[in-house]
């Protein structure tokens, strides 16, 4: 894993509804990986700063967790677990 700060969250979005939220450090080329898999989004949105690695795991298991709470405990679409 990296020390650098140079990786971001960010959400897979179908219009207005979020159906994907993970971390990279390559926005474009992971947008590309999930159009390649199949997934339905119209925009790739950035959702925080540059940080590392591991800051951008906890900042999306926290985002999931708040997801879950206003969404009757379900994930976004393409989400498959608790943490990513």
């Amino acid at each position: 894993m990296s020390k650098g700060k140079n990786t971001v969250t960010y959400n897979l979005r179908q219009g207005k509804q979020v159906v994907y939220k993970g971390t990279t450090n390559k926005p474009e080329k992971r947008a590309e990986e999930h159009r390649d898999d199949g997934k339905k989004f119209t925009s790739l949105q950035v959702t925080s700063r540059r940080m590392t690695d591991e800051g951008a795991k906890r900042k999306e298991e926290n985002e999931l967790a708040q997801y879950r709470r206003n969404h009757d405990g379900k994930n976004p679409k393409y989400n498959k677990d608790s943490d990513g």
